[in-house]
């Protein structure tokens, strides 16, 4: 596979790799200066007391030599902070576990041409990513890439679709421009470091200020220089992430090409375009069991009720199947933007599913595939849906023992609720999310009365528009 990197991709790797070099010799001259101001306040402070001894001057001096130890320790306390990365809501796979899954991420590894990941995880979500495990070291030595799949993706996509997205997921792997992420991942941990976790640095501040009055002079001195100081690293995370965030978005762009000429563009588009409706049913099962903490209540199998969920909207939606999956085009993507304002998310890390659509229709390759459910390469999928829904229901606190509902119990009592509290069908959805308030039709200015409901509230203006 040989895939051209865009000149638009060299140019946000260029600006973002200046922007960590900038912060990199930020830092070093704030340290600078730091040491100076240090070295000049213990001379300082040394003259003083030696010009004319006494408690006062013992204590003006002291209290002037410690006011460059705080700043330097100010900047090199994130060396001693540990970071812990929480795992605790993923379960790790092996191929002896799951021998299909891993079959088919040997073939996109080879076609792809990268490295296989260190470690293969499942989550919850309806996602699919790739993370290091980042630390300082880790911005010197190699560290092999890891895997995440979420099951809410898996249960909602073809195997062809799964295999688009994954494909998608190695094109990141090889792609060496992710090096500058790790980068960027531990140059936020030293910013946010110094802007917000400084609970016990401030309390050693404290201490020393209340020793005595005059030591306190010098430490409200050291937090006027530190806030200064924080002034400069705020300025400094902006430029570096705004730097990242258009290079991650190269990044999107070139992982997309790469899932295409693997699988095809076709299946990686309905995904794209169908992941919206399978998060929000995902997200619609959760709000619904929240509502049941009180109960003691739970899901045996969030997922399952997730795809009903997914296929009762495709209906009220008149959304067409194929292979038991909704088919979601774009106009029914766009029917929730109300804006007519286009704004450029600077901060965004991928692109819009529009603008990724469009890049990847440019492609034109067309590749056949298996088009069953990708939740049927794994071996035992009711099982590890099961797992999933155990573990994600572990971290909530029920008054007694939570009693696992029946699904054919919540499909009923989802329908209902959905119907008791959706206006008709007539109205295209367009009130579903907001509260109309009654008022006399006839007696509007400028009602056009020829209008009927069907072009009042059509897709090209109802929900779907003004």
């Amino acid at each position: 596979m040989n895939i051209q990197i865009s000149s638009n991709f060299k140019k946000m790797t260029g600006k973002a790799v200046f922007a960590i070099i900038l912060f990199i010799l930020v830092y070093l001259l704030l340290l600078s200066l730091a040491v100076g101001i240090t070295v000049l306040c213990v001379i300082g402070g040394i003259a003083l007391i030696a010009a004319k001894p006494s408690i006062i001057t013992l204590g003006l001096g002291i209290g002037l030599a410690s006011l460059g130890f705080f700043i330097i320790i100010f900047l090199f306390k994130f060396l001693f902070k540990q970071h812990k990365i929480d795992r605790s809501h993923l379960i790790e796979i092996s191929e002896h576990e799951e021998p299909r899954l891993f079959s088919i991420i040997r073939e996109i590894v080879d076609e792809v041409q990268t490295d296989f990941p260190k470690r293969i995880y499942l989550s919850s979500d309806v996602n699919a990513s790739v993370f290091y495990d980042s630390n300082f070291w880790s911005m010197i030595f190699p560290v092999r890439k890891n895997l995440q799949i979420g099951l809410g993706l898996v249960n909602t996509v073809s195997e062809q679709e799964f295999k688009a997205i994954l494909a998608h997921e190695f094109g990141h792997f090889s792609q060496r421009s992710m090096k500058v992420g790790s980068y960027v991942y531990n140059v936020n941990q030293v910013i946010f470091n110094m802007l917000n976790d400084n609970d016990s640095f401030d309390n050693m501040m404290q201490k020393w200020a209340n020793i005595s009055g005059y030591f306190s002079i010098f430490v409200a001195i050291a937090v006027k220089l530190i806030h200064g100081i924080q002034w400069v690293l705020r300025k400094m995370y902006d430029f570096v992430n705004v730097s990242y965030m258009a290079l991650s978005r190269e990044m999107e762009f070139h992982a997309d090409e790469i899932a295409a000429n693997v699988a095809g563009y076709v299946p990686l588009k309905e995904s794209l375009l169908r992941i919206d409706l399978a998060e929000h049913s995902y997200s619609t099962v959760l709000n619904y069991y929240e509502a049941k903490i009180p109960e003691n209540i739970k899901s045996k199998n969030i997922y399952r009720e997730q795809e009903f969920i997914m296929n009762f909207l495709a209906t009220q939606n008149n959304l067409s199947f194929r292979n038991n999956l909704p088919v979601v085009s774009e106009l029914d993507l766009s029917k929730y933007n109300k804006s007519k304002l286009t704004i450029k998310d600077q901060w965004a890390s991928h692109p819009s599913t529009e603008e990724r659509i469009k890049a990847l229709e440019l492609t034109g390759i067309h590749k056949t595939g298996v088009e069953k459910p990708a939740i049927l390469l794994f071996e035992d999928q009711e099982n590890i849906q099961e797992k999933i829904t155990e573990k994600l229901f572990s971290s909530v606190t029920y008054d007694h023992s939570a009693l696992s509902l029946d699904f054919e119990e919540f499909k009923k009592d989802y329908t209902d609720t959905f119907n008791k509290n959706s206006f008709p069908l007539e109205y295209n959805g367009y009130y579903d999310d907001k509260s109309p308030v009654e008022f006399d039709v006839n007696n509007c200015l400028d009602f056009d009365s020829t209008e009927t409901l069907d072009l009042l509230f059509s897709k090209g203006k109802g929900r779907y528009g003004l």
